[in-house]
């Protein structure tokens, strides 16, 4: 699992399978394939199945009321976008094969032992099951490193989901900030709050991101984060639940490489000039001669002039040369140095 030493010097980026799959596994071992060509460290899953998230209920409080999904009881919307189990594993080893991370949510218990069997290498808590703390305590008792969503979560609900891993003797956490809405709208995102929560919690800060394009991606990794998630897909054209607010590759692709060029223009506090910069300073203003002027002569205003490119002295010496005389004949285009002056 490359998670922890990635972040230690870079991005590390999820590509949320969710149900992109459409139902079809042909389609899910694709997105693996094209997820990894996009430059993604991770394909990440969700194990559950509509019975260990809900309950089969239509009474209006298991009703969906507005958002992509409005209409559609919380059982009908799990039963049809839910990862089927049998499935996992084989994805699995197919990251395995190309070489990417493989990453799961579980929804309870029962779903971590799945994970267990199949060798998951870390876990990630969704923004819903933020408050879960039993959950959280018995997949930060496995050891691996545990990603939590904050959607909606307050600053005490987040740090009770922190304080319920380490509890376990588990710190190896990284928080997403994350807006809980399908798809996020910019001005609802805050992400600034990156940054406090840095500060906050003392743990590694990335970003789940629901928010059209790679905008909020690329901010986010400027801010300090160091995962981005989003969803990923083969096209948008394949409907399903999460299609609508899903990246297809060559838009991930694209994301890549904005957060990765984020990360680098990002470097760390420093004035100094870099090699390529000092190379320029030869172009910098500089007072120079702007007439012939004989020896002896009071230097006037206008004599001497602060023009590119460095050769002469600075700039921030012109008040103290005008009025002091010329040392010999001074002419036209010749940098001025002391030597060349005289009270």
């Amino acid at each position: 699992m490359k998670l922890m030493e990635k972040i230690q010097a870079g991005v590390y980026t999820i590509a949320e399978m969710s149900a992109n799959h459409a139902g079809s596994l042909d389609n899910a071992l694709a997105i693996v394939g094209a997820a990894k060509s996009a430059g993604a460290d991770c394909l990440k899953t969700q194990t559950y199945t509509a019975d260990t998230l809900t309950l089969h209920s239509d009474r209006a409080c298991f009703t969906i009321q507005d958002g992509p999904w409005a209409g559609e009881t919380l059982y009908d919307l799990y039963k049809r976008a839910y990862t089927p189990w049998e499935w996992q594993a084989e994805i699995k080893a197919e990251c395995d094969r190309l070489g990417i991370d493989f990453l799961s949510s579980p929804f309870d218990v029962t779903a971590v032992d799945f994970l267990e069997e199949i060798g998951v290498g870390a876990y990630k808590i969704a923004s819903f099951e933020l408050v879960d703390i039993p959950l959280i305590r018995y997949v930060a008792g496995k050891g691996k490193p545990v990603i939590i969503s904050t959607g909606m979560g307050s600053i005490d609900e987040i740090g009770e989901a922190v304080e319920a891993c380490r509890a376990q003797g588990n710190d190896k956490i990284v928080l997403l900030k994350c807006t809980s809405e399908y798809p996020a709208q910019f001005d609802d995102m805050n992400l600034r709050t990156i940054e406090d929560m840095q500060w906050r919690f003392g743990v590694p800060i990335g970003l789940s991101d629901h928010s059209p394009g790679s905008t909020a991606a690329v901010a986010a990794v400027a801010l300090g984060a160091c995962v981005i998630e989003k969803h990923f897909c083969l096209s948008r054209e394949i409907e399903n639940a999460d299609s609508a607010f899903s990246m297809e590759p060559a838009e991930f692709a694209q994301m890549v490489t904005g957060v990765n060029d984020a990360y680098a223009a990002r470097g760390s506090d420093n004035y100094e000039c870099t090699p390529k910069e000092a190379a320029s300073k030869k172009l910098r203003r500089s007072l120079f001669v702007a007439r012939d002027i004989a020896k002896g002569s009071v230097i006037a205003d206008g004599d001497v002039r602060s023009v590119r490119p460095a050769d002469g002295l600075p700039p921030k010496h012109l008040g103290r040369v005008t009025g002091m005389r010329a040392s010999r004949d001074l002419q036209f285009g010749e940098p001025l140095d002391w030597d060349m002056l005289e009270d």
